[in-house]
C-alpha cells in the first residue's frame, strides 16, 4: 500500500480516536449520507467544467466518505477499509470473466447479459422477488426510471423498434392534454410521470443519458440565460419589461452566439 495511502488513513483514524475531532468523532453511517450524496455531485460537477484540480480534490473528498464509513464499522467490528477493497477486487475479478478468465465476449451488450447472470448466480441464496431488486430507490429520477426500464427491458417488456417508443411517446403527450383540459391535478401529475418514463425509454433506445442529457439542456440554457440578462442591463431596460416578442427576438439572438 503506497504511504500516501497509509498516511490518509492514519489521518481519518486520527479524526475518529479519543482526542480527535469532535465533529467527525459523533458521525454515524446515517449523519454522513447527505455528505457522499453532495460530494458525489461535486465531483460530476467537476467532470463537468473539465477542471482537473477541483476534481482531484472532489475524489478525495468522497474517499473520505468511503474512509469514514470504514472506520465506524472498524469501531463496531464490522469491517474495515481493507475488507472494502478487497471486497470490490474480488468483485470486479468476478464480474469481469472476460478480463481475468477464459471467457469470450463480442460487445458492450453481451458483458451487460454476463454482469446480471453473475449478480443473479451470487444472491442465488436469497432469490431476488423481482427483476426490478437492486435499483436503489434514492437514485434521482431520470436515473432510477432509466435502470428500472432496462431490467425490465431485459426481462423482454420491450417495444419491438424504436419507431414503438417514438409513438408511445406521442400517445403520452395526447393524454397529457386531456389531463390538463379536465383540470384534475392527480391525472396531470399521472400523465407528466407517464410521458417523462417514456421520454427517458426514447434515451435509452438511442443510448444517450437522460440525466445527463438534461443537466447538460439546464446548463446551455441558464449560460443564455444569463446572457440575456447582460443585453438587457446594457441597454437598460429590466427584463421584466420587455414584451413577448423583444423576449423571443433576444432568445434567438443569444441562441446563435451560444448554441
Amino acid at each position: 500500500m503506497s504511504e500516501a495511502f497509509e498516511r490518509f488513513l492514519r489521518t481519518v483514524d486520527a479524526l475518529r480516536d479519543p482526542g480527535g475531532c469532535p465533529w467527525d468523532r459523533e458521525q454515524t453511517h446515517h449523519s454522513l449520507r447527505p455528505f457522499l450524496v453532495e460530494e458525489t455531485y461535486e465531483v460530476l460537477q467537476a467532470i463537468d467544467e473539465g477542471d482537473d484540480e477541483q476534481l482531484k480534490s472532489e475524489l478525495g473528498d468522497v474517499l473520505l466518505q468511503v474512509a469514514l464509513h470504514a472506520r465506524i464499522a472498524s469501531e463496531e467490528g464490522r469491517f474495515d477499509i481493507h475488507d472494502v477493497c478487497r471486497a470490490i477486487t474480488e468483485k470486479l475479478i468476478r464480474r469481469h470473466p472476460h478480463v481475468f478468465g477464459s471467457v469470450e465476449v463480442n460487445g458492450v451488450d453481451e458483458v451487460l447479459t454476463n454482469w446480471e447472470a453473475i449478480k443473479a448466480a451470487e444472491k442465488k441464496d436469497s432469490p431476488p422477488q423481482s427483476a426490478l431488486d437492486g435499483v436503489p430507490r434514492s437514485l434521482p429520477a431520470l436515473l432510477l426510471a432509466l435502470e428500472v426500464s432496462k431490467k425490465a427491458a431485459r426481462q423482454g417488456f420491450e417495444w419491438a423498434d424504436l419507431n414503438g417508443v417514438l409513438d408511445k411517446m406521442m400517445e403520452e403527450i395526447g393524454e397529457l392534454r386531456q389531463a390538463i383540459a379536465s383540470g384534475r391535478v392527480e391525472e396531470v401529475e399521472s400523465e407528466i410521470g407517464d410521458l417523462l418514463f417514456t421520454i427517458v425509454n426514447v434515451a435509452r433506445w438511442v443510448r444517450v443519458d437522460p440525466e445527463q442529457t438534461l443537466r447538460d439542456m439546464v446548463r446551455r440554457f441558464s449560460a443564455r440565460f444569463r446572457a440575456m440578462e447582460d443585453r438587457a442591463r446594457a441597454s437598460g431596460r429590466p427584463l421584466t419589461e420587455m414584451s413577448a416578442e423583444e423576449w423571443e427576438d433576444l432568445w434567438q439572438s443569444v441562441k446563435q452566439e451560444l448554441p
